[in-house]
């Protein structure tokens, strides 16, 4: 999905001084979505194209923010690797 909005150009500056503003505003809702709880760190893997769960980890940690491990998470990474071992 596409979302668009408008943000004041001085803010605008500021974050595209910082890299692609795009991502930055992608990543800062993300980071945003998951604190408060609504997103899963599964959900924050595939909205920021992370290929696995040390990546969410690493930019997690690099953003002062704790893990929070499910047991839907232990669920889903276990048949994911039931998977792999069956093959």
């Amino acid at each position: 999905m596409e979302v668009r909005m408008n943000i004041p150009d001085d803010i605008a500056v500021q974050l595209q001084a910082n890299g692609d503003m795009a991502r930055r505003l992608l990543e800062m809702a993300a980071l945003e979505g998951y604190k408060s709880g609504e997103l899963t760190a599964h959900q924050l893997r595939e909205m920021l194209g992370f290929d696995t769960r040390m990546e969410v980890d690493g930019f997690l940690k690099a953003h002062g923010v704790a893990l929070e491990y499910t047991l839907e998470d232990f669920v889903r990474e276990r048949a994911a690797l039931d998977a792999l071992l069956d093959k």
